[in-house]
């Protein structure tokens, strides 16, 4: 009887989360940084399903891991409520919205074909996201460069980036940091043990699915399984929100593989910085316009398997972690080599807005464009949603 009432009052607790996570989905805009307001706000003050100084603790822990730093955090605050099951529940509700929509505005190119209108409307689109892009890199760098070494890793960073343009580059880069950033530490005793029971499982699946899905994509060579591997692949290779992500997907999916051009890559960035919840849900878009070759179910599936490729390492590697973290968060090393690993990845976005802005072309209405985005931007007085919007006016109007 005891167990029963017990199920009976966890169900509407959970329910009542989802809706609160759901309100978290479609009230959060911009990077990491907005998103953790709006769950201070909305999970912490008006809920209270943690205190403040946990929430700050789960920050730390994602922070810590790749992946998308707020899509864990607020997975973190699942798991905490109610275990795996609400993890993966607040992953969906967290994610699904917008990478619907995402996956809709895959089909906008081919949609304006139809109706028979220039792709020119779109042209200020991409030159507004640099300006994001920019933005984002210079409020990271200030977080991240407090000191030469941190200095130096960032340059690092976008200086072998911009030289070297293979998808292996960027993991190579982050590691180096972190072996930087520990060797030059010196402290004794941050390698001390700690007592760990994390459940193995969910990081042999992790493993396994990385290395299945780069064989499978070798021997295959099928488009969806190239790209399911893609993305699963950036989804345990970059660390912080979805800038991070940009050089990496820029990188591969346009200049090494040529699934889409420059511009269609920097439209759909731009459209997701209009929109509500997590920034990499812009896989599901670049997904969809890497098969669009084929049908508009395959295009449906190419943003399937961007989507659900980008997220999954960041879940499994939350179901590992978490049940140990208390122990984790004692080892020094850990938050020394994140020093370095987030100094280098201010380099790669830093230089992303650099690449994206010479591919765009450096055309003075391009250049403005930016220019006026970054000032916005900066003013903090325009939602993201209206300076996206203006874009897409101004491309009907000039």
């Amino acid at each position: 009887m005891q167990r029963h009432e017990a199920v009976q009052r966890s169900e509407p607790r959970l329910l009542a989360f989802l809706k609160d996570v759901l309100v978290c989905s479609l009230g959060a805009y911009g990077g990491p940084e907005s998103h953790m307001s709006v769950f201070i706000d909305q999970l912490v003050v008006k809920r209270t399903y943690l205190s403040e100084a946990e929430l700050i603790e789960l920050i730390a822990l994602c922070s810590i891991l790749p992946g998308p730093t707020s899509t864990q955090t607020i997975v973190s605050i699942g798991y905490k409520i109610g275990g795996p099951l609400t993890a993966f529940l607040t992953m969906l509700v967290w994610a699904l919205p917008v990478l619907t929509l995402m996956t809709i505005l895959s089909f906008l190119y081919q949609f304006l074909a139809v109706y028979e209108v220039s792709y020119d409307v779109l042209r200020y689109i991409g030159p507004m996201a640099v300006g994001f892009i920019v933005v984002a890199a210079f409020r990271i760098g200030r977080k991240v460069v407090n000191d030469l070494s941190t200095a130096f890793l960032m340059l690092l960073g976008a200086v072998t980036t911009y030289v070297v343009r293979a998808p292996w580059v960027f993991p190579a880069v982050l590691v180096a940091g972190g072996i930087v950033s520990i060797l030059q530490a010196r402290e004794p005793g941050i390698w001390h043990r700690v007592t760990l029971h994390p459940p193995w499982r969910y990081l042999l699946a992790f493993a396994t699915i990385a290395v299945g899905g780069i064989v499978a994509a070798a021997v295959t060579q099928h488009r969806l399984v190239e790209l399911f591997e893609s993305f699963y692949r950036y989804g345990y290779l970059v660390f912080g929100g979805g800038q991070v992500v940009v050089p990496v997907m820029h990188s591969e999916l346009v200049e090494i593989r040529g699934f889409m051009t420059n511009q269609e890559f920097l439209t759909g960035y731009g459209l997701v910085q209009g929109l509500p919840g997590p920034m990499f849900s812009f896989a599901a878009y670049a997904g969809g316009m890497a098969a669009r070759s084929g049908t508009a179910a395959a295009q449906v599936a190419g943003a399937v398997a961007g989507g659900l490729g980008i997220f999954l390492p960041g879940l499994l590697l939350i179901y590992f972690v978490y049940p140990v973290w208390e122990g984790l968060k004692q080892m020094k090393a850990v938050r020394i080599a994140l020093r370095g690993i987030n100094a280098v990845a201010g380099g790669l976005i830093a230089i992303a807005a650099v690449i994206l802005l010479q591919a765009s072309g450096l055309y003075l209405e391009n250049l403005l464009a930016t220019a006026l985005s970054i000032a916005l931007l900066v003013s903090r007085k325009v939602p993201a949603p209206l300076i996206v919007g203006g874009a897409v006016f101004a491309g009907f109007v000039i």
